[in-house]
């Protein structure tokens, strides 16, 4: 397929624009409902849409048939037990605070590759991870009484997050992309909807919209980083995941009327600062060797 840059770019950042503004949605939510009630909805979505894409492509019967089903099936609870701490969060915490913690991920999973992937890192891009780690301590503030342990639920988030995708490097060795976005939104429909009928409380109208919009935006936004990758790759799009921390902070502002305060900026900013020296750095390593 022919690459288009620009067109990557655009949707990956309407991709970061859904997922932010479908976060807000969810703390608007988590307050009254249940975090199991919240994605038993949008799994059901998800579901539908990844049923649909696997029929149209592969067919069901092919894309259930994994090569490794049980690497399958626990990359897929990860992603539910990461999704689920992460909304709780917002319970206890502003949107741009818990995104700023998130940002780290993609340091994390650098670290988890090279500890059970064998991938090599450099001094530069350990500098980078070092930096990263630091803006998290600067955003949580241990021991300062500013986030307590409700800052544990972002953080046990992003190592889910980072774990999933390491996993996912592996099964997309052996395992076509239909396999594991069906296994995906399967495993989390099961899981999801059992917890969710026996936590289901009866949702207002306007929590309806809101449910709705969850598991629009939820499906939207998978379709759209899908499409992204196949417009560019993806070694140029990384650096504009980080839009979606900044887009957080937006909302946040915009929905509930909270910016963070200057040491969350000052954090955050260390960790996209480690996260984007570290994908230049990798940018490098083809040419200059270990970077």
């Amino acid at each position: 397929m022919q690459h288009n840059l620009a067109r990557g770019i655009l949707l990956l950042l309407g991709t970061m624009v859904i997922i932010g503004t479908m976060d807000a949605l969810s703390k608007l939510l988590v307050h009254d409902l249940a975090v199991g009630q919240i994605l038993a909805v949008r799994y059901w979505m998800f579901f539908c849409v990844a049923a649909w894409m696997a029929h149209r492509s592969i067919g069901l019967g092919a894309a259930y048939a994994s090569k490794r089903p049980w690497v399958q099936l626990i990359r897929s609870g990860i992603l539910m037990a990461e999704m689920a701490l992460f909304i709780q969060a917002f319970v206890y915490m502003h949107l741009g605070d818990v995104h700023a913690i998130a940002a780290a991920a993609p340091l994390l999973v650098m670290v988890m590759a090279a500890v059970f992937l064998g991938e090599q890192i450099g001094p530069h891009r350990k500098a980078a991870v070092a930096i990263g780690f630091l803006g998290v301590l600067v955003i949580i503030r241990p021991g300062s009484g500013v986030f307590g342990w409700p800052a544990l639920l972002p953080v046990a988030a992003t190592l889910g997050w980072a774990t999933y995708q390491v996993l996912l490097r592996q099964v997309s060795a052996y395992d076509r992309s239909e396999t594991t976005v069906l296994y995906t939104a399967t495993v989390g429909l099961v899981v999801y909807s059992v917890a969710g009928l026996v936590l289901w409380q009866p949702p207002t109208a306007e929590q309806w919209l809101l449910l709705a919009g969850v598991g629009v935006m939820g499906s939207a936004g998978h379709i759209l980083l899908v499409k992204a990758y196949e417009q560019a790759p993806a070694s140029a799009l990384q650096p504009y995941n980080y839009g979606l921390p900044l887009w957080a902070v937006f909302v946040g502002w915009l929905v509930f009327d909270h910016l963070p305060d200057a040491m969350t900026f000052a954090g955050g900013g260390l960790v996209i600062v480690g996260g984007l020296y570290a994908l230049w750095r990798e940018r490098l390593r083809r040419g200059e060797g270990l970077a």
